[in-house]
């Protein structure tokens, strides 16, 4: 990755789930009830030449700093078998996604609470494992920060509806949201698609430099899933001169915002390690992030 490029991410976060105690399961709608969440993130395997020397897997600590910001702590969680990058279909990573996918479904369906969040490609991600099939189509927003166009369905989403008006003014407004991708789902495939329409709620779309109107955001119906095609963490952790991060107040405040709707998500939840020991092991304090500010678009890195 050079300096001066953005490399697509996939963020897909979970609650722990392998070496956490099964939760007792929540009532409907019941408060929070965990107010030490741990989120798993899953790492990425290293493609880029100059990142190679200093591991197989990585993740850009922007996305640590995201979570803990909000109260939230981070446990990487680990590829076991090394292989393609981001191949949504065929690559490790998403073959440990779609384990993570399918036992949160089983613990929502029994009352466990176990939240999702996809961010870029992790949202991509989304989309193939509710589909079946990988429905994406070319449509770049590269290097661009972008206001969303929000849909109805916002006003009264989980995501959305707590924002105060301000902010939900500011974000259909102004330039808040950072993109650096080149694929995405099309709003008329999400239209057209069963599976796509009756999982997801669609809460945002915009429109690609060639013209292709794209979804941006949306969270599931029935499920505590939820998936953005943009980078709501560069807003307040990556600084690189030469790419569109947004940081304005208004733009801090919308990545502060869904960094605590997201934890507060993970609260609902009473996964938990067996011991302390276990907990201590597994978190990504026993890691220490790397400058790579001087030859990739990240300040920091965490090397696995």
């Amino acid at each position: 990755m050079s300096k001066k490029g953005f490399k697509v991410e996939m963020f897909l976060v979970f609650l722990c789930w392998f070496g956490c105690s099964r939760a007792v399961p929540l009532k409907p709608n019941q408060e929070a009830v965990n107010d030490r969440p741990v989120i798993g993130i899953l790492t990425m395997i290293v493609s880029d030449e100059t990142m190679k020397p200093f591991g197989k897997t990585y993740i850009p600590a922007s996305y640590v700093k995201y979570i803990e910001s909000a109260g939230g702590r981070v446990m990487p969680i680990s590829l076991l078998f090394i292989g393609g990058a981001t191949d949504l279909e065929t690559s490790d990573f998403a073959r440990v996604a779609r384990i993570f996918y399918k036992l949160a479904l089983e613990a929502n369906d029994a009352g466990d609470y176990f939240p999702i969040w996809g961010t870029c490609l992790g949202m991509q991600l989304l989309t193939v494992l509710v589909a079946g099939e990988n429905l994406l189509s070319r449509t770049t927003a590269e290097n661009v920060a972008l206001p969303l166009n929000l849909t109805t369905e916002a006003q009264s989403s989980r995501m959305f509806k707590d924002f105060p008006e301000d902010l939900v003014k500011a974000i259909t407004q102004e330039p808040l949201t950072g993109n650096f991708h080149h694929y995405g789902l099309s709003v008329q495939t999400f239209q057209e698609n069963e599976k796509l329409r009756s999982f997801f709620s669609l809460l945002s779309t915009n429109i690609a430099e060639n013209g292709a109107h794209f979804v941006s955001t949306f969270e599931g119906k029935r499920y505590p899933i939820y998936g953005v095609q943009w980078h709501p963490e560069v807003n307040r952790f990556q600084w690189n001169r030469n790419l569109n991060f947004p940081h304005s107040s208004h733009a801090v405040h919308l990545s502060s915002l869904l960094a605590e709707f997201f934890i507060n998500e993970g609260r609902r939840s009473s996964h938990h390690f067996d011991n302390l020991e276990e907990e201590e092991s597994s978190l990504i304090y026993t890691n220490t992030p790397l400058y790579t500010g001087n030859f990739t678009a990240y300040e920091q890195v965490y090397f696995f």
